[in-house]
């Protein structure tokens, strides 16, 4: 039988929930505000030593950062979970002496089910999958933003760039599993409850980075992604929608309205399942010819459409749900 939550085990939910909505919509700017401010006030020193420094460690977290295992494993990450609550799926067991890219769908706003049971252990990665370090990519420009690049490389994640991906495959080892959200910022348009949409068609440089390091490809569906929040739809060609381009093309990601409950910020309490795929063995090839990364692309696709379909009735919805890959 359920236990029932107490009141005070629903408040840790709900700080930690918005603790992790602030910390992504806010944080960043109120860092760089803050450091800003201080440059005009007789502590001026402090941030100028800090840039400093931060020019001096800019390469940093494209060679494997400086993640802290005790991050990955904080209380609060517990609470995030059960708030939904979000749960770790495996369907087929992950070699250690391999290394593996997995594809993360659908991106949702703020990718919650991917932090979660990727970004921190409080999912128990590493115990469904013993002797693999899961490793989250994110946006790169993240790592630009003053002091709160310090916290995401605490917590292990890493730039969603080439060289930052290169050496995970091929500088730390076996048993590494590099985690991609591949619709990007694309993709998070086109979140929405009760949609099922994934941005994958155009997107190949996951697989020809896989072809170049011999790294298997594992798709990843996160049934309740979209679900979190309810964002306002702009048509294409719209002023909204252009608007929304031109940040991406500008600042990497695009802004996107969207509310939730408890004054608009907490996400709705929507069950997330999030369902490793089985791998797909992938040959090292130094300098992979385009046919050969469009025949593994269109391998991923089809295993990715299959693991949807072999989950979407367990996960609460219907026979007649498609996934469409745009």
């Amino acid at each position: 039988m359920k236990q029932e939550k107490t009141q005070w085990k629903e408040f840790l939910e709900i700080i930690s929930v918005l603790q992790l909505v602030l910390t992504f919509l806010l944080l960043g700017l109120l860092c760089t505000v803050f450091l800003v401010y201080l440059m005009f006030t007789s502590l001026w020193p402090l941030p100028t030593l800090y840039f400093i420094w931060m020019v001096k460690d800019w390469k940093t977290p494209e060679r494997g950062g400086r993640g802290r295992t005790c991050v990955r494993k904080w209380t609060v990450w517990k609470h995030l979970r059960d708030y939904f609550p979000i749960k770790l799926v495996k369907t087929a067991e992950l070699n250690p002496n391999k290394n593996y890219i997995l594809g993360y769908h659908p991106h949702g706003i703020m990718s919650a089910g991917a932090f979660t049971c990727f970004g921190t252990e409080s999912c128990g990665f590493s115990e469904v999958f013993p002797g693999v370090r899961a490793t989250l990519a994110i946006l790169a420009g993240t790592f630009r933003v003053p002091l709160y690049r310090e916290y995401v490389i605490t917590a292990g994640l890493c730039p969603v760039s080439k060289p930052s991906l290169a050496h995970l495959l091929s500088k730390t080892g076996k048993g590494n599993a590099v985690v991609i959200v591949i619709g990007g910022a694309a993709e998070s348009l086109e979140s929405s409850p009760g949609v099922h949409a994934v941005v994958m068609k155009q997107r190949k440089g996951f697989v020809r980075l896989a072809l170049e390091f011999g790294a298997d490809l594992v798709p990843v569906y996160s049934f309740g992604e979209n679900e979190l929040f309810r964002q306002v739809i702009f048509s294409e060609g719209s002023l909204g929608r252009r608007l929304q381009e031109l940040f991406k093309k500008i600042i990497g990601f695009s802004p996107c309205l969207f509310v939730g409950e408890r004054l608009a910020l907490l996400p709705y309490k929507t069950p997330i399942t999030t369902i490793v795929g089985c791998p797909i063995s992938v040959p090292k090839r130094v300098l992979p010819t385009q046919e050969e990364v469009d025949y593994y692309h269109g391998l991923y696709m089809e295993a990715l459409d299959k693991l949807f379909h072999e989950h979407k009735v367990s996960c609460g919805l219907s026979e007649s749900h498609e996934l469409r890959i745009i």
